[in-house]
């Protein structure tokens, strides 16, 4: 193995070392059951993120023009607890928040469908709390989606 090789190796990260050497992964969703593209796929972080910016500057917007009437340490607050919400009514209700709607995302249950009160609010706090939907699976889903048994896919 030369430097080149070397370096685009630990670039590429651990999975393209691994199905270099011959491990076959599969695609993401392959093993919940959902299309490799299209409709119904495993949402890509891109989208997943361009969706969290909107729900987060929506959230910060409200924060800002009805509850605290200006920008101050308290608006960061407001604005997750406005997040949590958001979230909560929305993704339990419609499946989705006003970001993901835009991006053309939803939230379903792993087995399909929409996923349950209870389930919905565990994720919520989970996705406000953060870390957890930083920790990802081979799949691309969160710790809080793993917790709360859902799949934020494409619309």
């Amino acid at each position: 193995m030369d430097n080149r090789e070397a370096m685009g190796s630990w670039l590429s990260g651990p999975r393209e070392a691994m199905e270099q050497a011959g491990a076959d992964f599969g695609y993401r969703g392959e093993q919940l059951g959902l299309p490799e593209h299209g409709p119904g796929s495993i949402a890509r972080p891109g989208r997943r993120i361009g969706a969290l910016v909107v729900d987060w500057a929506l959230c910060m917007l409200i924060a800002y023009g009805l509850v605290t009437h200006g920008y101050n340490q308290a608006t960061g607050n407001w604005a997750l607890l406005i997040f949590f919400a958001l979230s909560v009514l929305t993704v339990g209700t419609i499946g989705c928040t006003p970001g993901k709607r835009l991006f053309g995302l939803r939230v379903v249950s792993e087995a399909g469908g929409r996923i349950g009160f209870g389930r919905v609010l565990a994720r919520s706090v989970l996705l406000c709390v953060a870390v957890p939907a930083l920790i990802w699976d081979r799949d691309g889903r969160g710790l809080h989606d793993r917790v709360a048994k859902s799949v934020e896919v494409r619309s």
